[in-house]
């Protein structure tokens, strides 16, 4: 298992040095995501200080973009990195699509299926000269003249992992991409019985084993050297874990425990800002099924242990990630090297 981690800074003058910092310290991949500020701006900028960290987006909102728009993104920041960009795409959920980006939200899992499919197609005609002619529900890809088309690249195969919580998205990443975000609200149960099969049914669609297709989360972690450090990572994850529990669409984690039915207590409380109320909803046993607890010399062991088979790569949940002067963050990541 591989160990990475966030873009803790999305302030482009800071990111030369953070990126640099990230890959000394043995990091595998640099996760970029779009919450307050663009996704693919940080990563364009630390592709061209870095030389071997991985870098991707964990993840960039699908929906809100045509996929022509994110193949020049991707294509150009493939080229920068010498091939170590990793397209990393979600759906996001109904109301952030419509009354945030105003983009209508219409039968997602079909919709991000043929996304990408008219990525890899366009790039196959820019990497290959073959002739664009794409025509799907909802896309339609049949026009490029010499004038608009960046030309082959060193590094064309650019992965695509998209983000899956329910099975039917699951099932489409085995399918068509090389990878999947899975939520970091889970449980080796979750996987194991939930996401797992899924997505083994779209690999065998494609023709594919497990080997061709890449896990990726980031972990609930808490973790300290002291009691005081242990409670404070503890509440930090108690009150996050209530957060993701009060939506419907993280309800398939808490149904392969049995909790699905606290969903609806969450979300009132959620309704009435009572986020106090909320964290106090979950029990030390919830916060031991979706959190990994150590210190910094157990924490790696654990981590592996727990999701071995199941997990390819995972990072700290942010923001509760250490920082990457804390001295005893380097032993933790030598554990994964």
């Amino acid at each position: 298992m591989k160990l990475d981690v966030g873009m803790l800074t999305h302030d482009l003058k800071s990111i030369p040095d953070y990126a640099r910092k990230v890959e000394a310290l043995g990091y595998d991949c640099l996760w970029s995501s779009e919450t307050q500020h663009d996704p693919f701006l940080p990563l364009a900028v630390a592709a061209t200080v870095t030389s071997r960290v991985k870098l991707g987006t964990a993840i960039a909102v699908t929906f809100p973009r045509s996929p022509m728009i994110l193949a020049h993104i991707a294509w150009d920041l493939a080229k920068a990195s010498d091939g170590r960009f990793i397209l990393g795409l979600g759906t996001q959920v109904k109301g952030h699509n419509e009354r945030r980006f105003s983009v209508p939200f219409e039968s997602p899992g079909p919709k991000m299926h043929e996304i990408v499919r008219a990525l890899r197609a366009i790039w196959d005609c820019w990497q290959n000269d073959t002739k664009l002619n794409f025509k799907g529900r909802f896309y339609r890809f049949d026009l490029m003249t010499p004038f608009f088309n960046p030309g082959p690249i060193a590094h064309p195969g650019i992965p695509i992992y998209i983000a899956g919580v329910n099975r039917h998205m699951c099932r489409i990443a085995g399918e068509v991409c090389n990878g999947l975000h899975v939520h970091p609200f889970n449980s080796p149960k979750y996987l194991r019985e939930y996401v797992h099969p899924a997505v083994e049914e779209g690999l065998r669609a494609s023709g594919r084993r497990r080997a061709d297709f890449t896990y990726v989360t980031s972990t609930f972690a808490v973790v300290g050297d002291t009691e005081q450090e242990l409670e404070r990572a503890r509440q930090s994850v108690r009150q996050q874990i209530a957060f993701y529990a009060s939506t419907r669409t993280y309800e398939p984690v808490l149904a392969a425990h049995g909790w699905q039915d606290l969903t609806p207590a969450l979300h009132r409380k959620s309704v009435e800002g009572d986020w106090v109320g909320m964290a106090a909803l979950i029990s030390d046993e919830m916060v031991d099924t979706f959190a990994v607890t150590g210190t910094y010399a157990t924490l790696g062991a654990k981590i592996k242990e727990r999701y071995a088979g199941l997990l390819d790569r995972t990072s700290l949940y942010q923001p509760w990630q250490p920082g990457l002067d804390d001295p005893r963050l380097p032993r933790l990541i030598k554990e994964f090297n």
